[in-house]
C-alpha cells in the first residue's frame, strides 16, 4: 500500500496523484503559448480585460468567475469603479500620434480618466511618466484610487519632445460595475485546502504575470485529472483588492486552508526565490525550502516581510494563514520589471516548466507527508532478511535506497514527519517517501497519522 492509498476518491478512471511523478504531459511550450495568448489583454483591477482574461483560462478548466459590486465594503476597502479604455493617444501638431495605445497598452496610466484636450508641452509634462535610467523602456504606472490621467513613454522620446501643442484623448470611463475574479476548486478526499493564488490584474507584462496565470491553470487542468488527500484551490484575482476581497468573502473557509502558495515571475531564468510564510516554519516553507534545496539552482530563501505580493494580506495577523511566495526573479530586482520590456522574449518555455515542476514536487509533499512509527524499534530491523537490503559496494542507487530506509526507521517515532526525515538527511523527499512505501509494506511500519 503506497503512503496515501487510504485516500483515493474520486473519478474511477482518474488515478491517484502518487502514479505520476513529475507533470511530464504538461510541456513548456504549452506553457508559454497560454502564456501568449494571454500577453496581449489590457487588464486591470476591473473591467473587460480581466473577464476576457478569465474566459481563455476557463478554455482549459470550469472556472467559477465572482462579480463583486463596486462600492461593497470589504474590511477597510472598498471596491472601486470599473474602468473601461477603448482608446487612447498623443498627437504632435501634425495629427501624427506619437504615443498610441494600439502600439502598447502600458502607454496609458491604468485606471486613468477620460481626457481630451489641446494642450501645450510645459502643461502635458507633469501627465507623461518615464524612466531615465532605462530610456528606451515604457513604464508600468497605475493610479487606481486617485483620479488623473497619463501617459507612459520612453524617456528617449519624452526628451525628444518639442515645443508646441498637442492633443491628448483617453476614451475611457470609471462606471459604477464590479471587481471579477475567479476560483477553481479541485475536491480532494478531505476539506483541507492547498490554495494557490497568482494576481489577474497586470496588463501585458509577460514574466509578471502572464507566467503565473497559465502555469496555474495548466496546473490546475492536470491536477483535475487525479485522485488527491487534499483539496486544490486556484484564485486567480487582482492584486492587494482581490485578495482582500477574497478573504472577505471567504473568511469562514479559512481555517481549512493547509497550505497556501502565491505564484508569480515564473516565466524567466533567474532564481528561483522562495519567500517564506509570516511563520517562518509552515509546512509549506519547508517543503519549498526543501524542494529548492534539491534542485540543482542556487535558490534565494528569504524570510516574510509586509511588502511584495498577496502574500501579505494572506499573512495579515487577523488570518495568518501559511502562504510563502514563490517566483524565478524576484519582484522589483529585475531590470525588465514593470516596463515593456517584461514581454514574451523574457520568458521560455523551458523556465516555465522547471517553475510547475517545483511546484509539482511541493505539492507531492504535501500529499504524501506523514508521521510513521517503527514496529521494531530496539536495534534495527533485519533488512536483508526481507529483501529490502541492497549490497552497499560500487552500487550508489542501493546505497542511497539503504540509508533512505535507515533514516526512516530511525526517526519514525510519531513525532517526526517524511518530510523533517528527509530534511535531516539531506535526501530528496522522494526517495524518503519511497523508502517509507516499501517498508509499510513489509510491515516494519505503523501508525501513519498525515500531517
Amino acid at each position: 500500500m503506497s503512503v496515501g492509498d487510504e485516500f483515493l476518491i474520486g473519478r474511477p478512471t482518474s488515478r491517484p496523484l502518487s502514479a505520476l511523478p513529475s507533470v511530464s504531459s504538461v510541456t513548456g511550450t504549452d506553457l508559454y503559448d497560454l502564456a501568449s495568448r494571454l500577453y496581449p489583454i489590457c487588464r486591470s483591477i476591473t473591467g473587460p480585460g480581466v473577464r476576457e482574461t478569465l474566459r481563455l483560462i476557463a478554455d482549459h478548466i470550469d472556472i467559477d468567475v465572482h462579480e463583486v459590486a463596486t462600492g461593497t465594503q470589504v474590511f477597510d476597502w472598498t471596491v472601486p469603479r470599473e474602468w473601461h479604455i477603448r482608446d487612447a493617444y498623443i498627437k504632435d501638431g501634425t495629427g501624427r500620434r506619437i504615443v498610441d495605445f494600439g502600439a502598447s497598452n502600458l502607454h496609458v496610466v491604468n485606471y486613468s480618466a477620460p481626457v481630451h484636450a489641446t494642450m501645450g508641452l510645459a502643461e502635458l509634462l507633469p501627465h507623461l511618466h518615464s524612466l531615465p535610467d532605462k530610456p528606451d523602456l515604457i513604464p508600468y504606472r497605475t493610479s487606481y484610487y486617485q483620479e488623473t490621467w497619463g501617459f507612459c513613454l520612453a524617456h528617449s522620446q519624452l526628451e525628444a519632445l518639442e515645443d508646441g501643442d498637442y492633443e491628448v484623448y483617453i476614451d475611457s470611463s470609471l462606471v459604477d460595475g464590479s471587481l471579477t475574479y475567479g476560483e477553481f476548486l479541485h475536491r480532494g478526499a478531505t476539506d483541507r485546502e492547498f490554495v494557490l493564488s497568482a494576481h489577474i490584474c497586470h496588463p501585458s507584462l509577460a514574466n509578471d504575470n502572464c507566467s503565473g496565470l497559465a502555469l496555474l491553470t495548466l496546473l490546475a487542468e492536470w491536477i483535475s485529472r487525479y485522485h488527491t488527500r487534499l483539496s486544490y484551490r486556484f484564485v486567480f484575482a487582482p492584486g492587494t483588492i482581490g485578495a482582500v476581497t477574497w478573504l472577505a468573502r471567504n473568511e469562514a473557509r479559512t481555517p481549512n486552508i493547509e497550505h497556501g502558495l502565491i505564484v508569480s515571475c515564473v516565466g524567466d531564468g533567474g532564481g528561483p526565490n522562495y519567500k517564506r510564510s509570516r511563520r517562518g516554519d509552515a509546512v509549506i516553507d519547508h517543503a519549498m525550502e526543501h524542494v529548492l534545496s534539491n534542485s540543482g539552482f542556487s535558490a534565494r530563501i528569504v524570510d516574510f516581510a509586509p511588502y511584495g505580493y498577496d502574500e501579505r494580506q494572506y499573512c495579515s495577523p487577523g488570518f495568518d494563514l501559511p502562504f510563502g511566495l514563490f517566483q524565478r526573479s524576484q519582484w522589483g530586482a529585475f531590470r525588465e520589471y514593470h516596463t515593456s520590456a517584461d514581454n514574451l522574449d523574457l520568458i521560455a518555455p523551458e523556465h516555465l516548466k522547471t517553475s510547475l515542476d517545483v511546484i509539482v514536487s511541493a505539492i507531492e509533499i504535501a500529499e504524501k507527508n506523514c508521521t510513521l512509527r517503527n514496529r521494531l524499534p530496539k536495534c534495527e530491523p533485519q533488512l536483508g532478511k526481507r529483501g529490502l537490503f541492497g549490497p552497499m559496494e560500487g552500487n550508489k542507487a542501493s546505497a542511497a535506497s539503504n540509508m533512505a530506509m535507515l533514516w526512516v526507521l530511525n526517526l519514525s517515532d510519531g513525532d517526526h514527519s517524511l518530510l523533517d526525515i528527509a530534511r535531516r538527511a539531506n535526501l530528496p523527499f522522494s526517495e524518503v517517501s519511497g523508502a517509507a512505501d516499501r517498508l509499510l509494506e513489509h510491515g516494519l511500519l505503523s501508525g501513519k497519522t498525515l500531517k
